[in-house]
């Protein structure tokens, strides 16, 4: 581009790792603050519920899985559309942005309002293959029920926020998650403390909370003066870029998606061993996340800057994004992972205090830990390949490594030891050898050189 806005990080010139940092640190405080809505929620009811704290604690928990693997399934394709407009950006080609911001946009609320029709038809039946307990059950349908109402607009800030990103603005999406973030606290506490409401009480706060900030990045995109200016005469689905946006991110949703479903397999899992347990993992899993969102945010700014500078034609700093995500990524999440353990017993307090809970739940922070330097791994490799365009084989290898193996160790070694250090376990395991597989992968197809070639042939 001739011009470039001042939130605009210059992905295409100068140094790399200074603002590798500048792109991946909003994308983890962003994530945390999406995540602190869901804290939020366990936090209200785990404080705010008397007597049924633990069954509304449990009853959000059983839900964590499976709105993930709702909602990572469209980040993916939101990441499709990242790529495909930051190559569009590098190749400063300006019709190819226009095409796929609008049909990101049209793409992101069409299927939020499927994904609703078709989750309230069989969100009871979803949640009942999940084991949770029957006293647990009826709350953890009303959250399921409402939160699902709310995908529209929580499909479209994801979208969004890919947009803004692609063109290096990661501080625009924080600022409008923050703002959301604060409101859904206040209603939380509004809902539950005041209004005596319980589970049905947060769902409501999250869904307005992320109907504001969806509409905060609306409002920006229509006013912006950049190539992701939207005009609401071309809001349409241009059926190439869509191919290509879904080229790229049906798989990466796929293999997000795979991660969710395996934690389907071991969240029922988890419920077989009773409230307790639950509520303990639940409380572990809102602490642990805030680690983990440090870490995958490298992996996406890895995606953005190899698409830009692949869509430039500059494959040696493709290469040097990749050498440089890997070492400051092992930083940042080694900072984030002392920290959390450091205060992870008084943090699980805050959802729960009963002292089962809190062993159980700082149990299952130590063990998830210990399998992050092969998640990161795993990570920024994947979207080191995913800023090529090559989207298909991570998705394969996460779901032979992560799914699969998974299943496989809960239906087979879980129940020959039904412990929750045994379920806990499946994760080192299965990333261990997803990172491995990626890394083979990764040594045998050499993408820049691959490709390098392939640009050279074709000049």
């Amino acid at each position: 581009m001739k011009t470039k806005a001042k939130k605009q990080l210059d992905m295409l010139h100068g140094p790399i790792w200074n603002k590798l940092p500048l792109f991946a640190l909003p994308v983890a405080a962003t994530a945390i603050l999406e995540q602190l809505f869901n804290a939020s929620d366990i936090a209200v009811v785990g404080n705010f519920t008397g007597a049924d704290k633990t069954v509304a604690v449990a009853a959000v928990g059983a839900n964590s899985s499976v709105i993930a693997l709702i909602v990572n399934l469209f980040v993916g394709i939101a990441l499709g559309a990242n790529v495909v407009i930051a190559n569009a950006i590098g190749r400063d080609d300006k019709e190819a942005v226009q095409k796929a911001v609008h049909t990101s946009i049209v793409v992101a609320f069409l299927g939020g309002i499927l994904v609703t029709a078709a989750g309230e038809l069989i969100s009871a039946v979803l949640l009942r293959s999940l084991n949770v307990p029957e006293d647990v059950f009826p709350s953890a349908l009303l959250y399921l029920r409402i939160y699902l109402i709310g995908m529209p607009v929580i499909l479209l800030y994801n979208f969004e926020a890919a947009i803004f990103r692609s063109i290096g603005d990661t501080k625009t999406p924080l600022l409008a998650l923050a703002f959301s973030g604060i409101l859904n606290v206040v209603l939380n506490l509004f809902f539950v403390a005041v209004l005596h409401m319980t589970v049905n009480g947060v769902a409501t706060a999250t869904v307005i909370s992320n109907g504001i900030s969806s509409v905060i990045l609306l409002r920006k995109l229509l006013c912006s003066d950049r190539y992701i200016r939207i005009e609401p005469k071309k809001l349409k689905i241009d059926m190439k870029t869509l191919g290509q946006i879904m080229k790229i991110g049906l798989p990466a949703g796929i293999q997000s998606g795979v991660f969710a479903l395996s934690n389907i397999v071991i969240q029922s899992a988890i419920n077989s061993l009773g409230k307790i347990v639950m509520a303990a993992s639940s409380a572990a899993y809102n602490i642990e996340i805030f680690a983990y969102d440090v870490l995958n945010s490298f992996s996406q700014a890895c995606t953005t800057f190899v698409g830009q500078n692949y869509g430039a034609g500059q494959i040696k700093r493709c290469r040097k994004t990749l050498f440089l995500c890997l070492i400051e990524d092992a930083i940042a999440s080694a900072a984030a992972i002392a920290l959390v353990l450091f205060a992870g017993k008084y943090l699980l307090t805050i959802f729960n205090n009963d002292p089962e809970v809190i062993r159980i739940g700082y149990t299952r922070l130590v063990i998830i830990f210990s399998a992050y330097t092969f998640s990161m791994l795993y990570e920024v490799m994947s979207g080191y390949l995913r800023g090529f365009g090559i989207s298909l084989l991570p998705a394969i290898l996460a779901t032979v490594g992560v799914c699969g193996i998974r299943v496989v160790w809960i239906r087979f070694v879980f129940r020959q030891s039904p412990t929750f250090q045994t379920i806990m376990t499946a994760y080192p395991v299965s990333l261990a050898a997803t990172a491995f597989m990626i890394f083979i992968a990764l040594i045998y197809f050499r993408p820049s050189k691959r490709l390098a070639k392939k640009e050279n042939s074709l000049n």
